[in-house]
């Protein structure tokens, strides 16, 4: 059973050139994708390096890596798309998505016409489940995957698509709890954003990815499946990610440690958005509701 962690003090939280300085710790990580592993475009050489390190280290149990993304489609899909951008097999053992917990939440009510809302890109998720899509006015649930055209589009954007949904009553099933990813040097809405409106409205939302519980849970199963072994201990586990609200929050609620890379979705906040190094982040972590074990500018070993 997952245990609380007491949150470290701002002024206390260290700054690592990398991750060597606390591996050995633990037996499996729970990695974030986006903004850690790739910037939406390629791959960071050194965070696949760092992961396959890691996954060499001696120990009593082999050590795993699990990808655990919010990325709305199914952990199959993000892989093809890892491998466009170049990083090494060698740098995970499996990976969760945030699209997988939403299908078996389809499957569970497969009798519920849905509408999704969302770009075609993210179709995969359907894929093999016997969902019916249906137009808005004929749905009993809404799946959201994110906005049909996220380079233009806001959230508020649907804020007139979304009230007639709202007034029905139909739940939404959020594919991917995101507010905003990197695609470059740019920061880009995501399903995440439309629901956290719908909840404003007063809809009901149920979240399939981080922070949430369930991903996390989904996991540690996997890595500890891999070789046939009872779930890694909390204490054993580390997560690694960018985001303060998903990714360092979620590893709190989960009662694992944490590390936040910097240079990723809070770089421009950190300061070092434009090539600029690590400056104090006490100040910035001290307004933060929980705060990582560790800070790493970029995840190297």
């Amino acid at each position: 059973m997952a245990q609380t962690r007491v949150k470290p003090k701002p002024g206390e939280v260290p700054v690592l050139g990398g991750i060597a300085e606390m591996a050995s710790r633990f037996d499996v990580i729970l990695c974030d994708v986006w903004g850690v592993l790739h910037d939406g475009e390629r791959a960071h050489a050194a965070a696949g390096d760092a992961l396959t390190r890691f996954r060499a280290l001696p120990g009593e149990r082999p050590r795993r890596v699990v990808l655990v993304s919010n990325a709305p489609r199914p952990g199959a899909s993000v892989q093809v798309q890892l491998d466009g951008f170049g990083l090494p097999r060698s740098a995970y053992d499996a990976i969760v998505t945030s699209g997988d917990l939403t299908r078996a939440l389809i499957a569970a009510k497969a009798d519920a016409p849905l509408y999704h809302l969302g770009p075609e890109r993210d179709l995969p998720i359907f894929e093999g489940l016997p969902a019916r899509r249906v137009p808005p006015e004929e749905a009993a649930q809404i799946v959201c995957t994110g906005l049909f055209d996220d380079e233009v589009e806001t959230a508020e954007d649907y804020r007139s698509r979304l009230a007639p949904l709202r007034e029905r009553g139909l739940p939404m099933i959020c594919a991917n709890p995101d507010l905003v990813v990197e695609r470059g040097a740019r920061l880009i809405p995501c399903a995440g954003a439309i629901a956290s409106l719908y909840e404003a409205m007063g809809g009901t939302v149920i979240y399939a990815g981080k922070p949430h519980r369930p991903v996390y849970e989904a996991a540690v199963e996997a890595a500890a499946a891999l070789d046939g072994l009872s779930p890694a201990a909390p204490d054993r586990v580390l997560a690694i990610g960018d985001a303060i609200r998903t990714d360092v929050a979620g590893a709190h609620g989960f009662g694992v440690a944490s590390v936040l890379v910097a240079r990723g979705i809070h770089a421009e906040e950190l300061g070092c958005h434009a090539g600029e190094p690590l400056g104090e982040i006490a100040h910035w972590l001290e307004a933060q509701p929980v705060h990582p074990d560790a800070v790493v500018e970029v995840l190297r070993w």
